[in-house]
């Protein structure tokens, strides 16, 4: 096991990022278990600058058999601490495919559906990591395709009491994808760009929704009400594509001096709270048997109660358990977790549908804010990590089973085309809206035209919530009414798919293409110095795990 002081530490640092500007060749520092001596290995061939996108050297010293390095040489093979994790992943999938065997018998068996569906999510896991690596895209896209070729290929299919199990684990990362929205909510930014979190957050939401809805009613001939349930759900922007892609830019200094990554992240939770929020009461209102009057009165009501009970369970686990107990760790993570299941259980139950996706968001942002006093940082904390963990399981459930829900031949191609006039139109319309709001954000033009550009991918909320309608219409009674129904529903799920596969691979290019272009980037030697500095607390934090 290898040791440096933090000095050394920034030291090679430092020396890795002044080496990696020279030209033609990548350069890492290796230390000698041996004699403690640095040497310098030049990656300068095709091949191995070819295998350095697949598999990246530790970020820390790590420890590995004195074998290793001859069997599997680096950069042709990963290092050992990334191969480990790769077994362990592996591991982990027989071991549960063979406990649940035993238990269920035939159903998991080789010809079983649940054994199908976990290899469509192992396939999704793989080939979007690939397609990562290749093509430097979100890996999200190579998810969602693999979905679509399972389904379309005779890979995987799903009877109705699978398709129950599909629409539970989609929930589920429902859940993760809105209490990471709301940990990731910092107050203190809130209070200092209130404004432009608002206005970035919430005016080009509600611009594009009214297109969607507009231009879907006319050109896809939807009923008002799906055209807004449509809307509601596709102008939604995804923190999976754009703030990954913003953070990159953040690491080399690019909108740092003016937090526009920050800025960013809080405006992304927010439009997806709004947006889920503003869907489930839609979908709520369609099929409620209630009155019309008392749906139109609920909308506002479920909006109060989520906020106020999600911030109470917040608050609730801010001071419990407390904050010294040595498995403070987990049991945050359980309550946090536990209680967005609850809370979204609960109000489609009742039909406050409306209620639950607000209450999680308000609950991660509210204990987020507490625990930022007891020393934790926003975002950069364990009850954070755990659901960034749990995040690596479920995006490639979550996409992979909304791919599989597309099936080509069924497709109309009128559909598809017309869907993408009305995407491709809304995604203009809401960048030329999003650069008059960012009036008065305290941005220069070239600042506002790269968030105009940039702020537009879709992904996490269109899968989770695209097939809903689908699901709900499937559980109708009334066949009339359910074959009309059926045909929207299929709708909004092909042009939910669309979008992202139109607008999360535009949204990573532009970020990357127009960031150094549009954007200031700050002073190299500050940089260097504070993000050594910055991953001292998180590092002690993530021991907690």
């Amino acid at each position: 096991m290898i040791t440096e002081s933090d000095e050394d530490y920034g030291n090679l640092n430092k020396e890795k990022m002044e080496d990696s500007r020279e030209p033609g060749a990548r350069v890492y520092t290796f230390i000698d278990d041996n004699d403690e001596r640095r040497d310098e290995i030049y990656y300068d061939k095709w091949w191995q600058k070819f295998c350095l996108r697949f598999h990246q050297p530790d970020s820390t010293p790590s420890w590995k058999p004195k074998w290793w390095t001859r069997f599997f040489p680096f950069p042709l093979f990963s290092t050992y601490r990334q191969s480990a994790l790769k077994i362990c992943f592996i591991l982990f999938f027989l071991l549960t495919w063979g406990i649940l065997y035993a238990e269920l018998g035939e159903a998991i068996g080789l010809h079983g559906e649940l054994l199908g569906m976990s290899l469509l999510v192992i396939a999704a896991y793989l080939i979007g990591w690939i397609w990562l690596k290749v093509t430097t895209l979100p890996a999200l896209i190579g998810m969602l395709l693999t979905g679509i070729l399972f389904q379309n290929f005779g890979l995987v299919t799903m009877t109705d009491e699978y398709r129950k199990l599909n629409q539970d684990l989609r929930k589920l990362a429902l859940v993760i994808i809105l209490t990471r929205a709301g940990l990731g909510l910092d107050a203190k930014v809130l209070k200092k760009h209130y404004a432009a979190v608002l206005q970035l957050g919430l005016l080009p939401w509600l611009v594009e929704c009214i297109a969607i809805a507009v231009t879907t009613h006319y050109l896809l001939h939807l009923p008002w009400i799906w055209a807004f349930l449509l809307g509601s759900m596709i102008a939604s922007v995804s923190p999976a594509v754009v703030v990954p892609c913003l953070f990159r830019l953040r690491d080399i200094g690019y909108g740092e001096s003016k937090g526009i990554p920050t800025m960013v992240v809080a405006a992304a939770a927010i439009d997806d709270s709004v947006s889920v929020a503003v869907f489930a009461i839609i979908l709520n209102a369609m099929f409620s048997s209630g009155s019309v009057t008392w749906n139109i009165i609920k909308g506002p009501l479920s909006i109060i109660a989520g906020v106020a009970l999600g911030s109470l369970w917040g608050a609730l686990i801010s001071f419990i358990p407390e904050s010294g107990d040595t498995h403070v760790v987990p049991l945050r993570f359980l309550l946090l977790f536990l209680g967005g299941l609850f809370s979204l259980f609960i109000s489609s139950m009742i039909e406050w549908s409306g209620a639950g996706p607000l209450a999680i968001v308000s609950s991660g942002f509210v204990a987020a804010y507490y625990w930022k006093k007891q020393g934790w940082i926003v975002n950069k904390n364990p009850v954070s990590d755990l659901f960034r963990i749990l995040w690596i399981f479920f995006e490639p459930i979550l996409f992979a089973f909304t791919g599989a829900q597309v099936t080509i031949s069924t497709l109309d191609p009128v559909v598809i085309k017309m869907g993408a006039v009305c995407l491709v139109s809304c995604l203009l319309i809401r960048a030329v809206a999003t650069f008059l709001v960012s009036f008065g954000c305290g941005l220069n033009y070239k600042e506002k035209l790269f968030i105009s550009l940039t702020w537009m991918a879709k992904a996490t909320v269109q899968a989770a919530l695209g097939p809903a309608a689908l699901d709900l219409v499937h559980r109708s009674q009334t066949t009339g009414e359910s074959n009309k129904r059926e045909v929207y529903a299929e709708t909004l799920l092909a042009v939910s798919v669309l979008s992202v596969m139109l607008s999360a691979p535009l949204g990573a290019l532009l970020i990357a293409v127009t960031g150094p272009k549009l954007l200031t980037r700050d002073n190299g030697d500050n940089k260097v110095q504070s993000e050594v500095e910055s991953m001292k607390p998180v590092a002690h934090n993530s021991s907690q795990l």
